[in-house]
């Protein structure tokens, strides 16, 4: 039955993807159909509605939509430009600055917002002419841009590790939280190294006014308000104030005081628009993971991830074979599926697999959504992508052969993340969150 059951799930589901029908109603479809030929109409029609109800009956996802709300504040809050300034104050005269202060801009807006498509285009949009006028390559520019836009999946908050702890049964949030940091950190840095090299043959160093005392604390000043938001979530998990999913309430209330009190860049006339763009997020989320639920109830009854961890177990029983086939299959399901349905559709597949040979579902965790973040910036469909590219008015052709040496960078992340548990799991254990 497992060998019909996933032939039927595959092409019913590629087959609703090829004519354009949503990932949400391609996943409820395809496990309907698979309910209905293994069991009965009624009784399907009736666990399907019962799953997607109880999918989406947790209260960790109650932070999905809060997370959603800051991320949209701080976006619309004229945050971008305070931290580029921060940046450049620190990385001012390093060769390849500009490109150095894009980097550090992705990965401190990213993890403020939580969407790489934000990162690109806020940070982008503000980069990309000043490095314009410096003389830099476009080509360049938008790959830097383009491929350290993901990095805020990484760096917490990000919802992505809400929903793969929803998908893994329970790991817990604030670990994967902090598991995040440093793999996030490492990708940006590596891409440094890549945009420093390239700078310093190329020339690309700026000159810049003398900096006064008054000038650097004013742009450390500006730049904290941003910034005290990461330490008041992270704080107040770990010191055991509010759970994460509090904290993103918290974060709610602290992005609209910052936005709308103290930089005043967004008008009360606007947070109606604001709301509904997240209720329209929210339901996009949350429809995928309650059709992501009756796919796995489909896969539990069929016994599917049992026969596909037994036959990858079969291809060889070597822990860094099966952990390289894991990563080359999760990069190629990056390039055309998002991170969300992804997350929910292949965790309970993958896991038993790696339980198995011992792996931490921490360390899984963050392997899963730094693959998955990757397909972000990869053709065919990667969305950041196309964003990025949009930004700098260029075509993607012009940009994928300044991409390859950053893509050979983030592999190189990839694989000692992989291979590397103590990347993962050495911030969250000497926090107390694991043992």
């Amino acid at each position: 039955m497992e060998i019909q059951a996933a032939i039927l799930l595959v092409i019913v589901f590629f087959l609703m993807l090829a004519f354009s029908v949503p990932v949400s109603y391609s996943i409820i479809v395809a496990a309907l159909v698979a309910i209905v030929a293994f069991l009965s109409p009624g009784f399907g029609a009736f666990v399907s509605a019962q799953r997607m109800v109880s999918g989406i009956d947790s209260f960790s996802l109650i932070a999905v939509p809060f997370f959603i709300l800051a991320g949209l504040l701080m976006s619309s809050g004229g945050i971008a430009k305070r931290l580029i300034n921060l940046a450049m104050l620190v990385l001012g005269k390093v060769p390849g600055s500009l490109a150095l202060t894009n980097i550090a801009g992705n990965a401190m807006f990213g993890s403020l917002s939580g969407s790489g498509i934000a990162a690109a285009t806020a940070i982008g949009g503000v980069m990309l002419p000043l490095e314009k006028e410096q003389g830099y390559d476009d080509g360049f520019s938008a790959a830097v841009n383009i491929a350290t836009a993901p990095v805020g999946q990484l760096i917490p908050p990000t919802t992505a590790f809400i929903v793969f702890s929803a998908a893994s049964g329970g790991a817990s949030v604030a670990a994967l939280f902090m598991a995040g940091w440093i793999p996030g950190l490492l990708w940006a840095a590596l891409c440094m190294v890549v945009a420093f090299i390239y700078g310093r043959k190329h020339g690309y160093v700026i000159k810049r006014d003398k900096l006064t005392v008054k000038i650097v604390l004013r742009t450390i000043w500006e730049a904290i308000p941003s910034l005290f938001l990461i330490v008041i979530i992270i704080g107040g998990i770990l010191s055991g104030y509010f759970t994460p999913t509090e904290a993103s309430a918290v974060a709610v209330a602290y992005a609209f005081i910052l936005s709308v009190c103290v930089y005043r860049t967004i008008k009360l006339s606007e947070i109606p628009k604001i709301f509904v763009d997240t209720a329209i997020m929210t339901t996009i989320v949350m429809l995928i993971i309650g059709a992501s639920s009756v796919l796995s109830f489909v896969m539990s009854f069929t016994g599917l991830p049992e026969a596909i961890s037994a036959l990858v177990l079969g291809i060889s029983d070597n822990k860094i074979v099966i952990l390289l086939i894991l990563n080359i299959f999760l990069l190629f399901v990056g390039t055309f599926m998002d991170m969300a349905p992804a997350l929910l559709i292949f965790t309970p597949i993958f896991m038993p697999i790696v339980s198995s040979f011992g792996m931490d579902p921490i360390h899984f965790g963050v392997m899963m959504v730094m693959n998955l973040s990757v397909g972000t910036i990869t053709p065919p469909v990667g969305n950041v992508l196309f964003v990025g590219c949009s930004v700098a008015k260029l075509q993607v052709e012009d940009v994928m052969k300044r991409l390859i040496p950053l893509y050979a960078a983030i592999f190189v992340g990839l694989m000692l993340v992989t291979y590397i548990p103590a990347l993962s799991t050495w911030l969250p254990t000497v926090l107390g969150l694991l043992e």
